[in-house]
């Protein structure tokens, strides 16, 4: 079942690993389009995305009704910078706003950029509001994070590779094991103006939080008079099952950080989410972005959230995510060790016995399917929510075709 290979599609892949840095270690396939849940290389053959660009793409790649909209603001203009208003601007932020339950937006490009701009949020109104002596405020952060990959974000990661010789690093960031509340409280001092969490740790494996720890969180943060800011990135917008997280589990935190499917795959749109309080601090000079809100962003940002009003997608996820759960919890002890997730999201343990999870991913591909490995044994599976039940069982069944195959050659008998 091996997907042909032209020599144009190797010589495209030699070109790019030759004249692009190598900060990734892509799967060997060329893509050209894509459209719903499928991509297309180079060569005409099709594979069922069950990455969706880590969540970027929820709501299906060239999805219709983005795309639309895109183009049509496209003709009319797309960058103006924040130097004057723009038309697409006011009624993205409100949605956005009230979509949340919060009073104010404050646009980015990128997740990271939410993050950093949640940083200096937090510390400002550490200075201004809670009066923590400048230049002490310290922010609690997670064991296993990723909140992306600039100085002051790697610097409170404990991932080898993020973070080797790239030090100096920001200070002002204390660790604590995630799920871990009596250590939070532990951590909290005087100058602690915010708890930053993933509310799922999706690059660690889709680590879900332990019961009670997220509601824990706000009680610890409320009570000692510090800022939570949930990190929604890859778990909000639709994914889990619900627009965000963090509502499932009855939590408001004072600050949302949201990316990825906010551009609705067609561009980078980021977005810090909060109420005036907070937000209310920033003036004229003090942050700021050339490209954050522009009239294209605010555009499809906003025909995101119109696609999330409906609670189309948010069904889709919850309905069909179990239906992945269930299959996948199948496989357990057949090539596989621990499936974790919710919704359309789920990450899902290799037995170490059948070799990396790379080569399992690599394996799918010569299937027709996309999936990506992370940490080692672990598979990240997050397809777009348009995705239908059949397609989701192509995708299973051809993960068990790989296990009982590296298991048959391994000479590995199967469990169960």
């Amino acid at each position: 079942m091996t997907k042909a290979r032209s020599a144009a599609q190797q010589r495209a892949i030699e070109q790019i690993e030759t004249y692009g840095s190598h900060n990734y270690h892509p799967l060997p396939v060329v893509v050209e389009s894509g459209s719903g849940a499928w991509l297309t290389d180079v060569d005409g053959n099709r594979y069922l995305d069950f990455l969706s660009a880590y969540s970027a793409v929820n709501f299906g790649h060239s999805n219709p009704d983005l795309v639309k909209v895109a183009v049509e603001q496209l003709g009319r203009v797309a960058i103006t910078s924040r130097a004057v208003y723009s038309a697409t601007y006011g009624p993205f932020i409100q949605a956005l706003a009230t979509l949340c339950g919060k009073q104010m937006v404050l646009p980015m490009n990128t997740g990271v950029e939410a993050v950093e701009s949640s940083l200096k949020l937090a510390r400002k109104w550490g200075y201004e509001v809670k009066g923590v002596p400048e230049d002490q405020a310290n922010i609690i952060v997670m064991e296993g994070n990723f909140h992306g990959r600039t100085i002051s974000v790697i610097s409170f990661s404990d991932d080898d590779d993020a973070t080797g010789s790239y030090g100096p690093f920001t200070p002002g960031f204390l660790k604590v094991p995630y799920g871990d509340l009596d250590a939070i409280e532990a951590a909290i001092d005087e100058h602690t103006v915010a708890i930053l969490v993933e509310p799922i740790q999706g690059e660690a494996g889709v680590i879900t939080p332990p019961p009670g720890f997220l509601p824990g969180v706000r009680e610890i943060a409320t009570r000692r008079g510090v800022l939570m800011i949930a990190d929604e990135i890859q778990s909000g917008l639709g994914r889990t099952g619900s627009t965000l997280y963090c509502q499932q589990v009855g939590v408001v935190p004072d600050l949302y950080l949201l990316g990825k499917a906010l551009g609705g795959g067609v561009v980078p749109v980021s977005a810090v989410v909060g109420d005036e309080e907070v937000l209310g601090l920033l003036r004229p000079g003090q942050h700021g972005s050339t490209f954050g809100g522009n009239p294209l962003a605010a555009a499809v940002g906003l025909a995101v959230v119109r696609l999330l009003e409906t609670g189309e997608m948010q069904a889709r996820s919850r309905d069909l995510g179990a239906y992945l759960h269930e299959r996948l919890a199948g496989l357990v002890g057949r090539g596989v060790t621990e499936v974790r997730g919710i919704g359309l999201w789920a990450g899902v343990d290799v037995d170490p016995a059948l070799g990396p999870a790379r080569a399992i991913c690599e394996r799918l591909l010569d299937r027709g399917i996309i999936a990506k490995d992370t940490h080692g044994q672990t598979i990240r599976m997050a397809p777009p929510l348009v995705i239908t039940r059949e397609e989701l069982d192509l995708a299973v069944d051809a993960l068990a075709e790989v296990l009982a195959e590296v298991s048959s050659e391994l000479g590995l008998t199967p469990v169960g």
